[in-house]
């Protein structure tokens, strides 16, 4: 789609309602007033100009392919709407024009890949689809981006990833160094040749629908598997898919990202989620420079996220559905990363939301638990203190791969899963989690109980436990990416759907 050109006037017009919209959503709707303001770009998901864009990780988080004619799995869509009702005053000439979206990526745009040039480029990435990839993010965002304080935004992104790995091919690191081919470990799917491949990722852009021509709609859709001859409207029974479509009304509430992903028989390992990345710097899991909505980097314990979340259906007792999932980075000494991935380790934590997910943190066999769990009331209690760990807390803890210190007994993380080493701590519905406002019993809020939350994400990450090297400053939890959605762990032919709406994270106002 060309991108539209304006007279002068028009310009004008669009800038100063651009300057409108966006200033005006600094400041969070919050009942404390002014005591937190959003550290997102569009706060709670109320601008009718949308940013957003997708990305497509394999197994390591890398490219390793480009799908056939797809170009390099990164997109974007972003708009402006043109309002051409004056809000004060008279403007009869203005009334007679109706609002128009003003596109600033075009089809082009979205198209490019590896051998192809734009602005910007680093020439060293030209033929490297990893290296493509990062660079293409860049120059997306820089069509997206929004001049703010204390610094600019670009999108919301949706992320995909596929678990499958061909240890044969030999594309993943282990633990952020390279290994060479190896036989299949039983916990990578693979069909064998290709299974790393990209997904199919196609686009319906954004437009006024409706009787009124109010409603403002479009979509990111695909599938990974290559030869589906996959439409819209027809999604075979074994056939893995992935629809992200958002939807609002002009001038009215929030978008709504209505999120489906299937997975198949070549497909059982896939994941979706929408993030609030860092607008600079690394983001989770990603050893690139990046681009995003978090326009404020969200620091523990000082922070919540809140949003409402429909889960229409589950996606299986093997789906992992994150209610909240963040990740950051930081190196075992405590040092913040520095793309170094031999040292750098990614952090995550996630609560999961599905009541099939079982606790795997047992007190006869704590190896999968947290070496200490924190009361809010700073109470610290050590995991062989039968009476007193909260056990079922805890889905699994599992430590980094080149920790050196890890306390005994441990399981290491999939050294394979992220380009660097990895911490992860998943945990689960429990009354120990009330106090953030997190679900104490399970099934709260899963199908049939939409609700809107908001999380004391800063109080409760700083109380769990991540690893550091004895002996050394602890680290700043500096949380790069903040995001919910579900990964469907080795299950073919199972369907997850649900809704986001009202996204925010929220910061000291420290004026």
């Amino acid at each position: 789609m060309a991108q539209q050109e304006m007279s002068f006037s028009w310009f004008s017009l669009l800038s100063l309602l651009l300057f409108k919209v966006f200033v005006s959503g600094v400041f969070s709707l919050n009942p404390n007033g002014s005591e937190y303001i959003s550290a997102v770009g569009d706060p709670g998901m109320r601008s009718d100009s949308l940013r957003v864009a997708i990305e497509a990780w394999n197994q390591c988080n890398e490219v390793g392919e480009e799908a056939p004619k797809m170009g390099s799995p990164r997109a974007a869509e972003c708009f402006d709407v043109l309002n051409s009702q004056k809000p004060g005053g008279n403007c009869s000439a203005c009334t007679r024009v109706p609002p128009s979206l003003v596109h600033r990526v075009t089809e082009e745009d979205n198209l490019l890949g590896i051998g192809k040039s734009f602005d910007g480029l680093d020439k060293r990435a030209l033929f490297n689809p990893d290296l493509y990839a990062a660079e293409k993010e860049l120059y997306l965002g820089s069509k997206c981006q929004v001049d703010d304080k204390p610094n600019p935004w670009q999108f919301w992104m949706i992320m995909l990833k596929s678990g499958n790995m061909d240890t044969y091919a030999a594309k993943c690191p282990k633990n952020g160094h390279k290994v060479g081919p190896f036989g299949p470990p039983s916990q990578f799917p693979c069909f064998g040749k290709g299974c790393m491949n990209q997904p199919l990722i196609y686009h319906n852009y954004t437009y006024l629908q409706g009787p009124n021509e109010t409603t403002l709609k479009g979509s990111f859709y695909g599938s990974w598997d290559l030869d589906s001859g996959l439409s819209q409207t027809s999604v075979n029974e074994n056939m893995s898919y992935y629809s992200v479509t958002w939807q609002k009304e002009l001038g009215q509430g929030s978008w709504i990202f209505h999120n489906v992903l299937k997975t198949s028989t070549k497909y059982p390992w896939l994941m979706l989620y929408l993030r609030s990345d860092a607008t600079s710097g690394f983001s989770g899991g990603y050893h690139y420079e990046t681009r995003g909505m978090s326009k404020i980097i969200p620091e523990s314990p000082n922070f919540k996220v809140r949003f409402t979340l429909n889960v229409i259906n589950g996606g299986g007792p093997n789906s992992q559905f994150y209610l909240m999932d963040m990740g950051s980075c930081w190196k075992n000494n405590g040092q913040p990363c520095n793309g170094d991935v031999t040292t750098d380790v990614t952090r995550y934590s996630e609560m999961i939301l599905n009541p099939a997910t079982p606790s795997w943190c047992k007190p006869d066999n704590p190896k999968l638990c947290p070496p200490y769990h924190t009361f809010p009331n700073g109470t610290r209690v050590h995991r062989s203190e039968t009476s007193r760990f909260p056990y079922e807390a805890y889905h699994l803890y599992c430590a980094p791969g080149d920790g050196e210190h890890v306390e005994q007994p441990s399981v290491p993380c999939d050294p394979y899963s992220n380009p660097q080493p990895q911490e992860i701590l998943q945990i689960l519905p429990h009354p120990v989690w009330g106090e953030y406002g997190y679900p104490t019993t399970k099934g709260q809020g899963w199908i049939g109980d939409p609700k809107t939350w908001e999380l004391d994400v800063g109080r409760l990450s700083q109380s769990l436990y991540f690893y550091q090297d004895p002996g050394t400053v602890p680290a700043k939890r500096k949380w790069s990416s903040i995001d919910l959605g579900t990964e469907i762990y080795r299950d073919a032919n199972q369907v997850a759907e649900w809704t986001v709406s009202d996204f925010d994270i929220l910061v000291p106002n420290k004026n």
